[in-house]
């Protein structure tokens, strides 16, 4: 499969899967993907509104919740850099990776925003929580009504509707910067690993063959991981499959059986804590012995089905 801009792949992806849904949560909201574009391109008015141009950084730090997807693919599709940061940072390590990134718009939850203050963010044109979008600072009046008018500027924009045919996002090529990622910093101040599009070009292509995609997945990496903002959110927005977020690690064995995924993107250390959970529950009822008889009864036949 041959890629060539991450943003235009998108743009087919959003037409073609218009009416499906694309992303979903526990808080029982669902976005179609025309929900979601809608809700992109009120973001990128306001980003040319905030002066924001392509190559620009916009950092993201937040839960994982619908509209952190929406405010990634805005960035990405406009032309800017998105900055996912860990929601669990020290408001002081954020503060310093915001500066330090040379961010121009930060999107941020209610929560997170309790602990922060823009005087320590100087160069940021504008603050969004992200759970409602709602502006929480701006240095230029004009940001401030654009923000109290967007619907009405929307409309203006596009005064019949909002259909596939108004989709149109901006070509990228393969060696702009794509993403700024932190490190957790365990050894100091958090290291920023800058990745262009053909990084991510060289993920989904590696990838996204070889999956048997089905329409829906619960989603468990966490946004700012590199793996989940790639395979995850830029994957499955390609595919046109649906994106059920998990609340969290704890809950997401209840989740899956609600939602019954087809397939799960995961890392390593994820399927090891599931493998412990399970084993630690077979045990617990009496039944490890049998289990683990069976386990090498299935591993002979799927051997003896390979060598027929």
């Amino acid at each position: 499969m041959e890629f060539k801009s991450v943003n235009k792949i998108f743009e087919a992806s959003f037409k073609k899967n218009w009416v499906r849904p694309a992303i979903s949560n526990y808080q029982g909201e669902t976005l179609c993907f025309r929900d979601v574009a809608r809700r992109m391109e009120k973001l990128h008015i306001m980003f040319e509104e905030c002066g924001l141009e392509k190559g620009h950084k916009v950092a993201i730090c937040s839960r994982n919740q619908a509209n952190w997807a929406v405010a990634f693919l805005a960035t990405m599709t406009y032309g800017a850099v998105p900055v996912p940061l860990l929601h669990e940072f020290k408001s002081s390590n954020i503060h310093h990776l915001v500066n330090h990134s040379e961010a121009k718009i930060l999107f941020v939850d209610d929560v997170i925003w309790e602990g922060l203050s823009e005087s320590e963010m100087p160069d940021l044109q504008a603050i969004i929580q992200v759970n409602t979008f709602k502006l929480l600072y701006s240095r230029d009046e004009a940001i401030v009504e654009a923000r109290e008018h967007l619907n009405e500027l929307f409309g203006k924009k596009y005064p019949r509707s909002f259909h596939p045919e108004c989709v149109s996002y901006y070509e990228d090529s393969p060696e702009e910067l794509a993403m700024i990622n932190y490190t957790s910093g365990t050894t100091g101040k958090g290291k920023g690993v800058m990745l262009c599009q053909n990084n991510f070009l060289s993920d989904l292509s590696d990838v996204i063959p070889y999956i048997d995609f089905s329409n829906k997945t619960v989603g468990v990496l966490p946004p700012h991981h590199t793996y989940g903002s790639s395979v995850m959110f830029i994957g499955h927005a390609i595919i046109g499959s649906e994106i059920y977020l998990s609340s969290g690690l704890r809950y997401v064995q209840k989740e899956m059986k609600e939602q019954k995924p087809g397939h799960l993107v995961m890392v390593p250390l994820y399927l090891e804590t599931f493998y412990r959970k399970i084993m630690a529950g077979i045990k617990e009822k009496g039944k490890e012995k049998t289990v683990k008889r069976m386990m090498k009864l299935c591993n002979v036949l799927h051997l003896g089905r390979g060598i027929r």
